[in-house]
């Protein structure tokens, strides 16, 4: 069970989660490891390699990307270069890296909840499966911590037209978050290359928590 999607406040200004204290919560709720995804910001890999093995925890370097067509979770990249918000620039460095991405909170920007009736919905779903983000990720959240309940399905229903597999994610900002949900690999997971590999091979599935 490894969780995703998670930001601290040592690099994302917006959220109020020492690093320690993610751990240490992940720890607790029982899951195998998580992922640090900073928005637009990168850690020294080295230095959560460090921090894991000081907690005795998987800690998976990562990163969240704002681009035009909305964000992604990408991992194998080590640092940020102008233009990733781009997403087709962003896809070509992520092959160059043997990387992965993941689609992040796919209904943000593409559901509006006070949609009046069955036909504004079906709209907006055929708008939202038409973006070509898309077709460049391993997968897409289905279920995000922070989301509403009408988001999450929305997100879902994106996925399942578009045959994309889904994944469950916490998107970590405060303590309260943490542990919501996960997703459940296959194989073991030991680190990044693991990681990347069975997204790649797209051996998961979401796993709420809570």
């Amino acid at each position: 069970l490894i969780d995703l999607h998670n930001h601290t406040s040592r690099y994302s200004e917006d959220s109020l989660l020492a690093p320690e204290e993610l751990i240490e919560e992940a720890k607790n709720a029982g899951l195998d490891g998580i992922a640090v995804t900073e928005h637009d910001f990168f850690w020294e890999p080295e230095d959560l390699i460090t921090l894991g093995k000081r907690m005795d925890f998987l800690v998976i370097p990562g990163v969240e990307i704002n681009t035009d067509e909305g964000h992604l979770l990408v991992f194998g990249l080590d640092h940020y270069i102008f233009g990733m918000h781009k997403t087709g620039f962003l896809k070509n460095l992520v092959d160059k890296r043997g990387g992965a991405m993941l689609a992040a909170h796919p209904y943000r920007r593409r559901f509006r909840p006070e949609y009046e009736n069955a036909e504004d919905y079906e709209r907006m779903l055929v708008k939202a499966c038409s973006n070509s983000m898309f077709s460049v990720v391993e997968g897409a959240e289905v279920n995000n911590g922070r989301g509403s309940e009408q988001e999450n399905a929305f997100a879902e229903e994106v996925c399942r037209r578009l045959n994309i597999k889904g994944v469950a994610t916490s998107d970590s900002h405060r303590t309260r978050d943490v542990a919501k949900n996960a997703t459940r690999f296959d194989r073991k997971i030991s680190g990044l290359d693991d990681l990347i590999g069975e997204l790649k091979a797209g051996r998961f599935q979401p796993h709420p928590l809570r």
